[in-house]
């Protein structure tokens, strides 16, 4: 396995960070934080090549800056639109079928 560009760690680095976010709000809200990360990371991924460093770039400073606000101990909840509860469920199936 080759070793992760720096960039690719900034990604990973980001995430967890994201995820470790979604663990400090309250436990009523949790799940749709965790759906909202995985979200925004999964779709943004996609709709970017990894050989477009700008994009991924610009990318990485606009989620920054939602995990700002995010970070905020007066955010309670977020909004996970039906889109995303049924890229979630999908989700959900495929890993269900991969580990089955």
């Amino acid at each position: 396995m080759r070793p992760q560009s720096g960039l690719q760690k900034d990604v990973l680095n980001l995430y967890k960070r994201a995820l470790r976010i979604a663990r400090t709000k309250p436990v009523e809200t949790r799940a749709k934080f965790d759906i909202l990360i995985r979200y925004t990371f999964r779709t943004q991924a996609s709709s970017v090549s990894p050989r477009q460093i700008s994009a991924i770039e610009h990318l990485l400073r606009k989620v920054k800056r939602q995990l700002e606000i995010y970070e905020a101990p007066l955010v309670k909840d977020c909004y996970v639109s039906q889109e995303m509860k049924e890229w979630n469920r999908a989700f959900r199936r495929e890993q269900d079928l991969l580990n089955s």
